[in-house]
């Protein structure tokens, strides 16, 4: 048996699902809540935090066994974690591997910070919609009343109960 490098990570590889690296250090809790794991689905999970990394010098990994992502989850991580890649795996081999993308738009994912805004008013069927207007840092506008929100906010309004 090898000895590891000092380098190296020691997590074991999954067979089939996905690895959500390149986190945000301290964010692969975010990451979780979002996607709705508990860890009483089932699934294997393994989470990684506050790894050095050339590209962000702090990073977190996540691991799910036996899950793929829907597109509605890679957006959703997108907001929380717009550095982060997606590593589809399948037979313990990278398949797929993608950078996940800031849509230009986000429409009915958030609210509208602005209590005056068409959207939070009851009576108005307006679905919230914002486009991004910078994304480091990550900025939000509403397309309504042009309120702007920023990443924490954002996190805010997608790891709520």
């Amino acid at each position: 048996m090898r000895k590891p490098n000092k380098e190296e990570l020691i997590v074991r590889k999954i067979k089939d699902g996905t690895v959500i690296d390149h986190i945000p250090a301290g964010h692969a809790l975010y990451v979780l809540k979002i996607l709705g794991i508990t860890g009483r689905e089932g699934f294997r999970v393994a989470i990684v935090m506050n790894v050095d990394s050339k590209k962000l010098g702090k990073k977190d990994i996540v691991k799910i066994e036996g899950m793929e992502l829907k597109k509605e989850d890679v957006d959703k991580i997108a907001l929380i974690a717009p550095t982060a890649t997606i590593n589809i795996i399948k037979d313990y081999l990278v398949v797929s591997k993608s950078k996940v993308q800031v849509p230009n738009r986000i429409r009915g994912l958030l609210t509208c910070i602005n209590p005056r805004c068409i959207t939070n008013q009851p009576r108005e069927p307006v679905i919230p919609e914002f486009r991004t207007m910078s994304l480091n840092p990550l900025i939000l506008r509403c397309e309504y009343c042009g309120c702007t929100m920023g990443h924490d906010e954002i996190i805010r309004q997608l790891v709520k109960e």
